[in-house]
């Protein structure tokens, strides 16, 4: 599977029953672009394309990105960053799994930023500004 936005192969992989709704259209499956971060749901088809029982293979967006069920919370999370304020609840939620899981979020969000500025990654958004808009807005609540 490609992204729509840029082309590149995607990392698919499973959304749990307890992060479905925070997953884009709710899907069961979803995918990362390793490129531009965008998340996108997956068709029925989709489990089909999902890496083996090792799950899905994080290492493709970044070598330090969250591996388990932290990985798919954090990568959720970072679909909510285009839409910020209007998926705050889901953030939160997001945010709160991957701390749960054992995901230094902020350390995860800092690699991927730095990343972004040696442009491996070049999403469609300001991933910075996206990271400290949610910082405010989780933190200040």
């Amino acid at each position: 599977m490609t992204c729509p936005q840029c082309d590149t192969e995607v990392v698919a992989f499973a959304v749990s029953d307890a992060l479905r709704t925070h997953a884009p259209e709710r899907t069961a499956v979803a995918s990362l672009c390793p490129n531009c971060l965008a998340v996108e749901a997956v068709d029925a088809d989709g489990p089909k394309a999902i890496a083996g029982d090792g799950g899905p293979d994080f290492s493709r967006v970044h070598e330090s990105f969250p591996d388990g069920d932290g990985g798919v919370a954090f990568a959720l999370l970072i679909g909510t960053l285009p839409s910020i304020a209007l998926n705050k609840e889901s953030a939160q939620a997001l945010r709160e799994r991957a701390e749960r899981e054992g995901v230094d979020v902020a350390l995860a969000f800092d690699r991927l930023i730095d990343a972004v500025d040696g442009a491996e990654i070049v999403p469609e958004f300001d991933l910075r500004r996206r990271v400290r808009q949610l910082d405010s807005l989780l933190d200040g609540s």
